[in-house]
């Protein structure tokens, strides 16, 4: 086939797969499982007839993806709401994932047949979780998660791959590799993450400086320079035998701590960026599956699921959380919303590229762990949630017809300050609030429409002030307009 045919049916897969995650979104199906079935029907036993069985290929494309993915995902992190929750964040992430590996290996021994390595590579394999998959579905039933579970949860799945990436390739190292011991890994594991750390830290902040300093002469070199310096962390990261995952991510979380030149255009160019690493991953996963060869192991890949999500799952998250005064109620929330996804079917790639003897089965039980899982949990989540009294209404968000960007060393932000209905500020005009001085009203949201306001301006019930001030200001704007006589 020509080169023009190839790029015809790659941009097909892409527009495709945008479309149905518009029109299934509104039946909350997670956009995993969409990219993922388009995959499949575009494969050799699908509609599309495309034959791959690349593992090789697979594996390097899904570790490109997860690159974009993990370091966009740090880059948009709330520093402010995810800083109290690091702690549980990180136990999670690491001894959370041990826990949920070792007692799915446990099940995986028994349930397969395998040996003891076997299992714990299967249990390995699946026991980091999906934020993606999670937080889409919710945003399509237009519910959320009182805190600290949206910011706990997110920090945790963004943060506990490199420990799953670890585990996997440390296990099959004690399949592939003689005379290796477990004993060894320990060492690993410490020179693994701290190095990742030092280099996710170091990256963050040469990237700050040198962004700050560069003054290119056109802003959309910006991103583009950033696409290095995140492959940059990454392989950086590997010369020095440390995590490039973690790395990575690192630097997109320190990277969002601080307000530097373009900000705003890096972080919209990098959410683009990783919805299409996604949609590549999840597509070429897909049409790596061969059905046929999954469905022999339906009854035990089921029996598997509903273990790792009943059981190793909460185990993980109850041992994790013990030190820490969280409701039950939480702790199971926590638990339920232990999607798997993309993650796992990459690191089922690994065994295959690497020829352990049950590669095959564990691709294969590993993709349907992921598809029911994201299934079940990720269909039943906004349910789980009422029932435990946990979902909280989204916030709109108001699409401003202007943009700012806060620049390093500037005391002011935009924000929203609703008006309430019975607020004391209603029907007097602006000039008549004795707003401070260096606080600037910049637009009111009133109906559906922007006015641009002046001091004649009367101010009316539900109306939303987008105001740029800083804290201290803001703080008494809001004290004027409250509804407390």
């Amino acid at each position: 086939m020509s080169f023009e045919f190839w790029l015809f049916l790659i941009s097909l897969l892409i527009f495709i797969s945008v479309l149905s995650s518009k029109v299934l979104d509104r039946f909350a199906v997670p956009v995993l499982l969409i990219f993922l079935g388009i995959g499949i029907l575009a494969g050799s036993e699908g509609i599309g007839r495309i034959y791959f069985d690349n593992a090789v290929l697979a594996k390097s494309i899904g570790t490109v993806a997860l690159i974009f993915i993990i370091f966009s995902g740090g880059l948009d992190t709330d520093w402010k709401e995810t800083k109290p929750v690091i702690l549980p964040g990180i136990i999670l992430s690491t001894l959370g994932v041990l826990i949920t590996a070792l007692v799915t290996g446990f099940f995986a021994v028994y349930i397969l047949n395998f040996s003891i390595l076997e299992g714990m590579l299967l249990g390995s394999i699946v026991s980091s979780t999906d934020a993606a998959a999670v937080f889409t579905t919710l945003r399509s039933r237009k519910i959320s998660l009182k805190k600290p579970l949206k910011p706990l949860l997110e920090f945790e799945s963004g943060s506990n791959d490199p420990m799953a990436v670890f585990l996997t390739i440390g296990v099959i190292s004690l399949i592939t590799v003689q005379g290796t011991k477990f004993i060894s890994l320990i060492p690993s594991f410490i020179i693994d993450m701290g190095m990742g750390l030092a280099v996710g830290y170091i990256m963050a902040k040469f990237s700050l400086f040198l962004i700050k300093r560069l003054n290119l002469e056109y802003e959309g070199l910006y991103p583009v320079i950033m696409i290095s310096l995140v492959l940059l962390t990454f392989t950086i990261a590997g010369f020095v035998k440390g995590n490039g995952f973690l790395a990575v991510y690192v630097a997109g979380l320190m990277l969002g701590k601080f307000e530097f030149q373009n900000k705003r255009m890096i972080k919209k160019f990098h959410d683009g960026i990783a919805w299409l690493m996604q949609i590549v991953m999840f597509v070429t996963l897909g049409l790596l599956v061969f059905p046929s060869q999954v469905l022999p192991y339906i009854w035990k890949g089921l029996l598997i699921t509903v273990l790792l999500m009943v059981v190793a799952r909460p185990a993980g998250v109850l041992i994790s959380l013990l030190p820490f005064k969280m409701k039950f109620a939480k702790k199971i929330m926590i638990s339920w919303v232990g999607l798997r996804g993309s993650v796992p079917i990459i690191l089922a790639t690994f065994p295959l590229t690497a020829g352990i003897d049950q590669a095959n089965v564990i691709f294969n039980i590993v993709f349907f762990v992921v598809a029911i899982s994201v299934f079940i949990q990720g269909t039943s989540i906004p349910l789980v949630s009422k029932l435990l009294g946990l979902d909280a209404p989204i916030d709109k968000k108001i699409h401003y017809p202007i943009q700012f960007e806060k620049m390093d060393g500037m005391d002011a932000e935009l924000t929203d300050v609703p008006v309430p209905y019975e607020s004391p500020a209603v029907g007097k005009t602006i000039a008549e609030l004795g707003v401070p001085k260096k606080l600037l009203i910049v637009l009111i949201s009133r109906q559906g429409q922007f006015i641009v306001p002046s001091g004649s301006t009367v101010i009316e019930q539900a109306d939303i002030l987008l105001v740029l001030a800083n804290d201290e200001d803001i703080t008494e704007l809001q004290k004027i307009i409250s509804a407390i006589k």
